[in-house]
């Protein structure tokens, strides 16, 4: 599994379990192997999240996951859902789910749209 968008106010506790549930470090932004999931941990203000989830897919295997972890309603950097699900599709993305996932963090749970 992959980590993009770390930064000093990422849930290190949620990266830890992901860690143990992996068995073994997230690679980082640097590495180019292909994996099977991206945890992207994005805030209103990195940017333009479709070339955000762009990015993600670089190295994301065909059928991988990304999971788009943003900050929750009231929190600095919170994202609109609204603003997730139009980004989504645009960048080739489809949302399945969505849940809070630790006290500051929620995830969303993406993947590649089926080609007819």
């Amino acid at each position: 599994m992959q980590e993009l968008g770390y930064d000093d106010d990422v849930d290190f506790d949620l990266r830890e379990e992901v860690e143990d549930a992996i068995g073994g470090e997230l690679l980082t932004e640097e590495d180019h192997d292909v994996v099977e999931s991206v945890l992207l941990w994005w805030r209103d203000g990195d940017g333009d999240l479709v070339d955000g989830l762009v990015d993600a897919l670089t190295s994301l295997q065909e059928g991988g996951i990304v999971w788009l972890l943003t900050p929750k309603s009231g929190r600095d950097g919170y994202v609109p859902p609204m603003e997730i699900q139009e980004a989504a599709p645009t960048a080739g993305l489809h949302v399945t789910k969505t849940e809070g996932v630790s006290r500051d963090w929620a995830a969303s749970r993406l993947v590649a749209r089926r080609k007819n």
